[in-house]
């Protein structure tokens, strides 16, 4: 019997792909995506937990399906994601009429635990992590959705090439939310996007939490020969009739000469780059433990400049971040001017639970954050503009 369900992603692009595999992996079991949340016999809520203000946004709109279930008490409730893995039980405390709490490494098999809600008939959290996991093999068909036109289907699309990070950056909760660094087979990535050329897309997009580490982590390519990463993307540019291809996100340490000349030699690698350089002070920098300087930036940043004239460049930045000065500040403002990023997602900084950072004392006033990051992000849509003001009357592919 046909049902719908309806599926509201938080966060970055790897919740977006990861909503887009549960929304196959239940297409294949009769439902229908719909966009009136009213009419959903099931909600997936998948979560972002990387700053306060999306968890918040999350925990609002629990709150306001716990209202809309008393109406309709078959509807089932499923929460995903970051928020999922590390509230878990408290969360079902909290919003006590969420039927399913799935954690990362489990929505590939949503379907089972939706059959064991209904047969046990009571909340199931399930979030454990285990250090065997691999990603399954990618599911053909598409994402069956009243949002898609079906006349003018997506041009690109998202392609999981790995899961998880080992860099445990002092502020950041994806190492105990995603586990560690788990890379995919190239052969199975390659075979979806073929799959995807073959189905019309033009533009794949290669996700990870930090691609530039692809393959260090050889437990799932055991089969086969290692592949590094720059050799990926060598592999996916030559599938026949892919028109563009992106990758997303980078990590300036692990950022590798190699990988830069991709931009020089694959026609097809877009000439755009996100790398996120978070503060402009080397002291904010180690206390991060985000292991380069800015020297060490810089650095890369010309060297893909000469790579690639023209390149793109967008970063994130965290304003506000424990024991932030002025200078602190003056200097992400100075790399901000030296470099005049395309674009930027800028962020005031908050204590993420499990964290180092929020054992760190000195914390930056609310005030003062909000202050800093108004000048930030005044800047930058001042030099955003500037530099997209360059590409007037010039042709892109």
């Amino acid at each position: 019997m046909q049902k719908n369900v309806y599926i509201k992603t938080f966060g970055c692009q790897m919740n977006e792909r990861d909503s887009e595999i549960m929304g196959q992996v239940l297409s294949s079991l009769g439902y229908i995506e719909g966009i009136e949340i009213e009419n959903a016999d099931l909600v997936i809520v998948n979560t972002c937990s990387i700053r306060a203000k999306a968890e918040q946004k999350v925990m609002s709109l629990l709150g306001s399906l716990r209202k809309i279930k008393a109406q309709k008490p078959e509807m089932k409730i499923c929460v995903a994601g970051c928020v999922a893995q590390q509230e878990s039980k408290q969360l079902l405390e909290k919003m006590p009429h969420i039927d399913l709490i799935i954690g990362t490494q489990h929505i590939y098999k949503i379907g089972h635990w939706l059959e064991e809600v209904q047969a046990k008939g009571h909340a199931i959290i399930i979030t454990g992590m285990d250090d065997s996991f691999s990603i399954p093999d990618f599911i053909p068909g598409w994402r069956n959705s009243n949002l898609e036109k079906q006349n003018h289907p997506d041009f690109r699309k998202f392609v999981t090439i790995m899961q998880g990070c080992n860099n445990y950056c002092s502020y950041c909760i994806v190492p105990y939310t995603r586990g560690r660094e788990i890379s995919r087979n190239y052969s199975d990535i390659i075979d979806e996007v073929k799959y995807l050329v073959n189905n019309g897309i033009q533009e794949i997009t290669l996700l990870g939490q930090n691609v530039n580490s692809y393959g260090c982590n050889t437990t799932t390519q055991a089969s086969q020969p290692p592949c590094s990463f720059p050799d990926l993307l060598h592999r996916v540019a030559e599938v026949a009739d892919l028109q563009r291809l992106r990758f997303t996100t980078s990590h300036p340490k692990d950022l590798s000469d190699e990988l830069i000349r991709c931009f020089k030699d694959i026609e097809i690698l877009c000439p755009q780059f996100h790398l996120p350089v978070q503060s402009g002070s080397d002291a904010i920098l180690t206390k991060m433990n985000r292991k380069y300087s800015i020297q060490n930036y810089f650095e890369k940043i010309d060297k893909l400049l000469s790579s690639r004239p023209g390149i793109a460049l967008t970063t994130d930045i965290i304003i506000g971040f424990p024991g932030e000065t002025e200078r602190d500040f003056l200097l992400t403002m100075d790399l901000l001017e030296k470099i005049r990023f395309h674009g930027s997602f800028s962020f005031k900084y908050s204590d993420r639970p499990g964290t180092a950072s929020c054992l760190l004392p000195d914390k930056v006033a609310e005030e003062i954050k909000s202050q800093r990051l108004a000048i930030f992000q005044a800047r930058q849509d001042d030099i955003s503009l500037e530099r997209n003001r360059e590409y007037v009357g010039r042709r892109r592919r």
